[in-house]
């Protein structure tokens, strides 16, 4: 097969970011990158970047919804020098029970998407339109869904299945576990050097946290839907149950409202009352909620790894990776002082740099920043499945 051209549309609630990729012996690399960020306000920014970080083009305007936002994305492509893409690869983040490998978008499996969009309605939905317009846009095109899930279909049925009748395991209601493709990215760049008991933590504006033995997922936080596992940005996290009912009967039986404070409103912005932007929160030192809210995560994620290296046996390997992750050295010392007892100790030096390994020499588990290219990975599996669609 000649080298092909990827698309690569990554779509979030109020967000696409996109990248051109090259593919030369399958292993993808950027011809440029871009974003449109601030969907749905009155002042989106979009960006384009080439392989060398040069910015090629940005403006500041209004875009109203995500098709109008590929229709910026694509015009921006359409005028650099460069290749049509020959296949168009698609971040999906819930495949529901019956789609859950990364393959080709056929109108059945664009149906099956269609009803996962229940499992997670801030992202499918929005995913929904960005393959539909993609579709219009490419018509001749081979379009791919690449799946936050698929990592974790390895996932044992004593961690999947919630304590329910069986009625509801029959349904598809279990745990999925989310930032697949993220995971499959850090693996990627570990290469050779991923040891048989790693833990991921995915830390950003959602949040979560995943064991890996031998290189496939066994456990980790989120659950049926992104909303579970430890607390995040604007979601709870994990609840009591009786804390659902409690809320559901406060606001008179009112989902949307439920759906809306346990996803929007709550998380770091809730407890602190200021932002949901960890940024922000360390700048405000002197407001108690907001230093509340930083020891609540951090305890969250601690508690999150501990619980996942009892599962493992062990622990040769912790990976940070996703925006806070990679970028919040105080956080990563806070969560790390927690897990002390179980051998990791942090180089606070190395810490400082956000990159490569931070455990002090004296550690008994490797500490390593990663940073995550989930747009890379769809690159890569894209690749494979054409090779597989033209028999190569």
């Amino acid at each position: 097969m000649a080298e092909p051209t990827i698309l690569v549309l990554n779509s979030g609630s109020s967000s696409l970011k996109f990248g051109l990729f090259a593919a030369p012996f399958g292993d993808p690399h950027p011809l440029c990158v871009g974003e449109v960020e601030g969907i749905g306000s009155e002042k989106a920014h979009f960006w384009i970047r080439g392989a060398t970080g040069d910015v090629l083009s940005q403006q500041d305007q209004k875009v109203p919804d995500q098709q109008a936002a590929l229709g910026i994305a694509v015009g921006a492509l359409a005028g650099l020098p460069l290749q049509a893409p020959q296949a168009v690869g698609h971040r999906v983040v819930h495949g529901g029970p019956k789609v859950v490998e990364h393959q080709e978008i056929t109108p059945e499996v664009l149906k099956e998407l269609e009803d996962a969009a229940i499992f997670a309605p801030l992202h499918v939905p929005a995913a929904l339109k960005i393959i539909l317009q993609a579709q219009r846009l490419f018509p001749h095109t081979p379009q791919f869904a690449c799946l936050d899930t698929a990592f974790h279909r390895t996932l044992p049925e004593a961690a999947s299945r919630f304590a329910l009748p069986e009625m509801f395991w029959e349904a598809g209601v279990r745990r999925y576990g989310f930032h697949g493709l993220s995971c499959e990215s850090v693996l990627h760049t570990l290469g050779a050097d991923v040891p048989q008991r790693v833990i991921v933590a995915h830390l950003g504006s959602g949040a979560s946290i995943t064991a890996i033995d031998k290189g496939s997922s066994v456990d980790t936080t989120m659950g049926l839907t992104p909303a579970g596992g430890i607390v995040m940005s604007t979601r709870t996290g994990d609840l009591d149950p009786g804390v659902l009912l409690h809320l559901l009967r406060t606001l008179e039986g009112n989902a949307a409202k439920l759906e809306s404070l346990l996803d929007k409103e709550s998380g770091l912005l809730g407890i602190s009352g200021l932002s949901n932007d960890m940024r922000q929160l360390h700048q405000a030192a002197d407001n108690p909620r907001a230093q509340l809210a930083i020891e609540i995560f951090c305890r969250s994620a601690t508690k999150a790894v501990g619980s996942l290296v009892t599962i493992l046996g062990g622990l040769d390997l912790l990976v940070f990776t996703g925006g806070i992750g990679e970028n919040d050295a105080k956080v990563r010392e806070r969560i790390c002082a927690g897990l002390e007892p179980l051998g990791v100790t942090l180089d606070l030096r190395a810490n400082q740099g956000n990159v490569g390994r931070i455990s002090g020499i004296e550690s008994h588990v490797r500490v390593f920043v990663v940073p995550s290219d989930e747009n890379a990975q769809i690159a890569r599996h894209v690749y494979r499945l054409l090779l597989r669609r033209e028999g190569g």
